[in-house]
């Protein structure tokens, strides 16, 4: 597929990039991109909840009642689960809800994401550019430039660019990435991928890299 490269004026330039057909045209695999995520989202859980149980409660350990002639169940004492204020039973407790994920896994949901947006037409490519100081406004011109400014725009790049980071995080419906750190959830997440032209070269040969370690 061949993408016209843009300015961040939004006018097009003469020159065109061509997708990677081995990472932007393969054959989707869902349950890779369902895997993905659901390690993403999990290992966004911080898994801090706790309950206290029966040993835990403070309380008196004397039997409440006695244990036969009142017409009802038993109860031991007032830490007791079925009694209010009592420990609670199969509580949560901290853990982590991550789980292992291959990385040929991985690398696949990414791919099988990045053709989804490469077949929706939801790739935008614009020259390498840097804003001399941090303003939000010229984040949001570029993106009214580029007809982007009510979608929800993932910006990739090739390396960590302090001032458009801080140009962008007032922006709610736009997020700033390198392209090493690109994950499936982002891709999915947003209606738009707007790649600098380093960003996206940067991309391609990341996936050339770890073909290559793989096999």
């Amino acid at each position: 597929m061949e993408l016209t490269v843009y300015t961040i004026g939004g006018e097009k330039t003469s020159r065109t990039i061509v997708l990677d057909d081995q990472i932007f045209n393969i054959t989707p695999n869902d349950h890779a991109i369902w895997l993905d995520t659901k390690l993403i989202l999990a290992n966004k859980r911080q898994g801090t909840h706790d309950s206290l149980e029966r040993n835990e409660v403070a309380g008196s350990s004397r039997k409440v009642k006695r244990q036969k002639g009142t017409g009802t169940a038993r109860v031991g004492n007032i830490k007791s689960p079925t009694i209010r204020g009592g420990g609670r039973a199969f509580g949560p407790h901290p853990r982590d809800y991550g789980f292992k994920l291959n990385k040929k896994v991985k690398r696949l949901a990414r791919m099988s994401a990045l053709t989804y947006k490469a077949k929706g037409d939801e790739i935008v490519v614009v020259e390498d550019f840097r804003f001399e100081n941090p303003k939000t406004k010229q984040m949001v011109g570029m993106l009214k430039a580029l007809a982007l400014q009510d979608r929800k725009v993932l910006v990739v790049t090739k390396e960590v660019d302090p001032v458009l980071v801080l140009s962008t995080r007032n922006l709610q419906r736009a997020k700033v990435t390198r392209a090493s750190d690109i994950n499936t959830y982002d891709i999915l997440n947003a209606g738009k991928l707007l790649f600098t032209e380093g960003g996206l070269r940067e991309l391609e040969g990341m996936f050339a890299g770890q073909e290559s370690k793989v096999s």
